[in-house]
């Protein structure tokens, strides 16, 4: 009987996610264990394939049953070997071969990819994206990521560096620093932290009653969710923060819409929480910055799989990729 089940993984600095999916992705079960960072990562790989194994065991399940397993993983990913370089915050300083690893002690073929591709292909398949061909996905977090699918596959580039979306620079001139080295990115300014390195900025010159003004007027520690709570609210000031991120989230939307012209451009991640409200903000400046046949064809949406795309789409890498 051929195989109908797929693992896939998402592994992060904080919890390393499982689910075992249909290869018509749909979740049947998912599960998740702490990331263990310490001596150097080492335990990481070890604690994946004893959950894999133990949950297998613990439903009665064979190996046999199973694709393949795909995971998305921080730091640099070697798609041919399945090893995982620089990934920092798992405190892997070195490269570690998670592939090999991880299949020879499953039987199974292993998939890898960076996490924020991976994301991409999750909400490409089973999500906003609607397994159209075309489709960028930008993530809105603690940074900005994403990842761009054009013909059905991924954009890797030369050195797997193509999708860093939060490094298109939307801010030419005396931008902020980006942890890259360049200044003026839009991850500076339209992350958690980049909206609110905005908001501060704005202040200096913004007189008027706001609250939210007030708080950083006093030093006080404000959020991105408590900019867009304000300005839902009606904050004046807070509307002019969150109408300057949208600015930048739609000038770099606006140029990916006219270099690719993808069928949507997904929109995820903590800060996409806003919903609605940001969405349509986004939207505004991206007609204003896109040529007639993009405004027409390339829409902008909101991700609708939240933290399920990363095991959705490492199931997808599979599929993909074991043919």
């Amino acid at each position: 009987m051929a195989a109908t089940k797929i693992i896939g993984i998402d592994l992060g600095g904080t919890t390393v996610k499982f689910g075992i999916l249909t290869t018509a992705g749909e979740i049947q079960d998912q599960w998740a264990i702490e990331t263990n960072i310490l001596d150097d990562g080492s335990h990481i790989v070890p604690d994946i394939i004893a959950s894999i194994l133990h949950r297998v065991e613990l439903y009665k399940l064979d190996l046999a049953d199973f694709v393949g397993i795909g995971m998305g993983s921080p730091g640099s990913v070697n798609l041919e070997t399945g090893s995982v370089t620089g990934a920092y915050n798992l405190n892997w300083k070195t490269t570690v071969e998670v592939g090999k690893e991880i299949s020879a002690a499953t039987g199974l073929p292993f998939f890898i990819d960076n996490d924020a591709n991976v994301a991409a292909l999750g909400e490409r398949w089973m999500g906003a994206g609607e397994n159209q061909p075309d489709v960028v996905f930008v993530t809105l977090g603690t940074g900005v990521g994403g990842g761009i699918i054009a013909g059905g596959q991924l954009i890797h580039g030369v050195s797997n560096a193509g999708g860093e979306i939060g490094h298109i620079v939307v801010v030419p001139e005396n931008g902020f620093e980006c942890t890259c080295g360049s200044k003026g990115c839009l991850e500076t300014v339209a992350s958690a932290t980049g909206v609110v390195r905005v908001a501060r900025q704005l202040a200096e010159e913004w007189e008027g009653n706001s609250a939210i003004h007030q708080q950083i007027d006093d030093g006080e520690q404000v959020t991105s969710k408590d900019i867009f709570v304000a300005a839902e609210a009606g904050d004046t000031f807070a509307l002019s923060v969150v109408d300057k991120v949208s600015f930048y989230l739609g000038l770099a939307c606006g140029n990916l819409g006219n270099t690719l012209n993808p069928d949507s451009i997904v929109i995820g991640g903590g800060v996409s929480a806003a919903g609605e409200f940001l969405r349509a903000r986004v939207e505004k400046y991206f007609l204003q910055f896109t040529f007639p046949t993009v405004k027409k064809t390339t829409k902008i949406k909101l991700a609708t799989l939240g933290n399920d795309a990363g095991i959705v789409g490492a199931a997808s890498l599979v599929l993909e990729r074991n043919k």
